[in-house]
């Protein structure tokens, strides 16, 4: 049982994209709000960082990884002891590492983090659809704050311990999102629309494990979850991506899941030969060409 808790708390959400509106449209009429972004419009007043991030009981991270070891670098020294740092970034920055990683190496020790992942299609959020996801913990005190954070909105929260499944499922279920977007744009049919599930599911589930998650820990929210809603959603940049790979276009193709690819190959993470499916979409992304006959060629090789 959760406990109930009443007091607003003081948010500040970095960054003001999809996501960060999302956030905003869930929580502005229940919690006290502060928005920063690195390059405000001009009709808006700058949010000093510093200022704002010693204010907060809460920081989400509504940006790409990318940008946060810097961003929580720069913090540090400013947020109160226990105000807790949360991120909904979905991909490994430039060092190969995830948002969790990221937290653990810059905020101060006794910080609390927590990571948010799972299916929030943002555009649905702002329409007052329901969205999931699960809250990856280190503190039980850490779940029950995001609990009350979110508490009378529309989205629903699931914890787990298993910050590094999360994280890793989450990240990896961009990569497998790509070829579903190149089978429907090749009308490969419904059927192959099963099979990628169950096949990329299971290289998932492996691949979790390997990186030090929990087995199984990519059948919940921020895998199955979160796969089923970006390999099929029409909202979906890697669906579209894997859609323009489909059409042998060139330009453009870049997003997390692409930028995991090459962070995978460049630190070797594993062993990518290991996992055909994973494989089959590392050589489509590296050269878009004669497409359905890679995707044959591949089903050949599996069922030989």
């Amino acid at each position: 049982m959760v406990p109930t808790m009443t007091e607003q708390f003081n948010v500040l959400i970095l960054g003001h994209g999809e996501m960060g509106r999302a956030i905003e449209y869930l929580l502005k009429d229940q919690h006290q709000l502060t928005i920063w972004e690195r390059h405000p419009p001009e009709n808006k007043k700058a949010i000093v960082l510093e200022d704002a991030a010693s204010q907060a009981d809460i920081i989400i991270f509504c940006l790409p990884v990318n940008p946060h070891r810097v961003i929580a670098e720069h913090i540090a020294a400013h947020i109160k002891t226990d105000c807790l740092c949360l991120s909904i970034a979905k991909g490994l920055d430039q060092a190969g590492q995830t948002a969790a990683q990221i937290f653990s190496e810059c905020l101060p020790e006794n910080n609390p983090y927590v990571l948010l992942y799972g299916p929030m299609i943002s555009e649905e959020i702002r329409q007052g659809r329901n969205a999931f996801a699960q809250l990856g913990y280190r503190e039980k005190d850490s779940f029950n704050k995001i609990y009350h954070l979110f508490q009378d909105t529309q989205l629903y929260i699931e914890p787990t311990e298993d910050i590094t499944g999360i994280s890793w499922s989450v990240i990896l279920k961009n990569v497998y999102a790509l070829i579903f977007g190149m089978a429907d744009e090749l009308q490969l049919g419904d059927n192959m629309r099963g099979y990628l599930a169950v096949a990329a599911l299971k290289e998932l589930d492996l691949i979790v494990k390997k990186m030090g998650g929990q087995m199984g820990s990519s059948y919940h929210l921020a895998g199955l979850g979160d796969l089923i809603t970006t390999a099929t959603s029409t909202n979906s940049h890697h669906h579209e991506l894997g859609c323009m790979l489909a059409r042998e276009e060139t330009e453009n193709i870049n997003g997390e899941g692409v930028h995991t690819l090459e962070m995978v190959k460049q630190f070797q993470h594993f062993t990518v030969a290991d996992y055909p499916l994973f494989h089959l979409i590392q050589s489509i992304v590296d050269a878009p060409k004669n497409i359905r006959e890679k995707i044959n060629h591949y089903l050949q090789n599996i069922y030989s």
